[in-house]
């Protein structure tokens, strides 16, 4: 309601506007409907100031805030240059407008080299004075910079949509052009590794309740780096994590003292936990490496090795779990064969009397 009012207040406002503009001698009376052109165009032009507001409505407040703080850096900047080039500018005589001209052109050229700069770089704005920095300080959840296999690998999508995750998602330009040369492979293999990986990016990119963002500026500090390192100095730069799960990334980032979000780890977080000698039912599907082995699965993909379960393949066993080995590659699980699994019961066939 309070915007509708501020609207109506801006409509009556230009229209008082044209109306003190038409009695004023300033159009003068020749032609005639001169004023009224006047007043329509003043009209149009609040509509269509209004009809932009309205078709706009997800404003970025920083984006503004670069425009306004470009526009009054600039502004000062053209009347600093102005003090400094009047000496050697003319005052009066037939060469006395070209010092207007040359502040016009500066204030232009300015203004919008300071709105350039600052829509770059307001992400992680610096105010430096000698001896001081004020630098913008990160506050509450840390973004997360995601990695081309944990996109590859497609559990992010899903992560996403249960909407556990309350952080910014940084996906780097670089990883996306990592992504389309894999899809551009002559093999067939990473050929479909890349595609799968540009699908769940749009997948991701499409959920609107995440604040997902595309980092496309290459700072300086990752010219010529490996990607893994690139995506390593983008968290530690952004003051961020790095979502993956690849083993050796994992490594370097810790190297670099940087936060790690491994979605195996997640993965196996919660899994249900096994402790020795609970019993489980499962099915051996094949034989195992050792004599007597048998292997299994459970219906979230966790590796079971059965002891004395080889002579029991393609069949339903209940095992006794003897140990669990948890390591950031997945679960898996030893047991011991105990008995078969009991079958279910067949249902009841009913009898119908002729």
């Amino acid at each position: 309601m309070a915007i509708v009012v501020l609207r109506a207040v801006f409509l009556m406002v230009a229209a008082g506007l044209g109306v003190q503009l038409i009695r004023s001698p300033i159009l003068g009376q020749d032609p005639e409907y001169l004023p009224w052109i006047v007043f329509g165009g003043i009209m149009a032009l609040s509509l269509g100031v209004i009809a932009v507001d309205v078709l706009t409505p997800r404003k970025q407040l920083d984006t503004l805030t670069a425009v306004y703080f470009g526009l009054i850096v600039g502004l000062f900047l053209t009347y600093v240059l102005r003090l400094a080039l009047n000496p050697i500018l003319p005052d009066s005589g037939p060469g006395s407008g070209f010092a207007d001209w040359v502040q016009l052109v500066l204030g232009m050229i300015l203004c919008y080299t300071c709105i350039s700069l600052l829509m770059q770089t307001k992400h992680d704005f610096r105010f430096i004075i000698p001896y001081v920095e004020f630098s913008k300080e990160v506050k509450g959840i840390k973004p997360f910079v995601l990695d081309t296999s944990v996109i590859i690998d497609g559990r992010i999508a899903d992560v996403v949509e249960a909407e556990v995750l309350d952080n910014q998602l940084i996906i780097p330009r670089f990883v996306i052009s990592e992504l389309q040369a894999v899809a551009d492979s002559s093999d067939r293999l990473k050929r479909s590794r890349g595609r799968r990986g540009l699908d769940i990016l749009n997948r991701v990119r499409s959920n609107k309740k995440n604040d997902i963002q595309i980092f496309d500026r290459e700072l300086p500090e990752l010219a010529g780096q490996a990607v893994d390192l690139k995506l390593v100095l983008l968290a530690k730069h952004l003051d961020g994590k790095v979502v993956t799960n690849d083993y050796n990334l994992n490594k370097v980032a810790r190297l670099h003292g940087v936060g790690v979000i491994n979605l195996n780890d997640l993965a196996n977080a919660l899994k249900p936990v096994f402790l020795p000698g609970e019993t489980v039912e499962v099915r051996v599907v094949k034989a195992g490496e050792e004599p007597g082995q048998g292997v299994g699965y459970l219906d979230d993909g966790t590796m079971i090795v059965i002891e004395g379960g080889r002579e029991h393949i393609n069949e339903q066993v209940r095992i006794a779990v003897t140990s669990v080995l948890q390591t950031s590659a997945g679960r898996m699980i030893f047991g011991r064969y105990e008995a078969a699994a009991a079958k279910p019961p067949e249902p009841e066939k009913l009898s119908t009397a002729r």
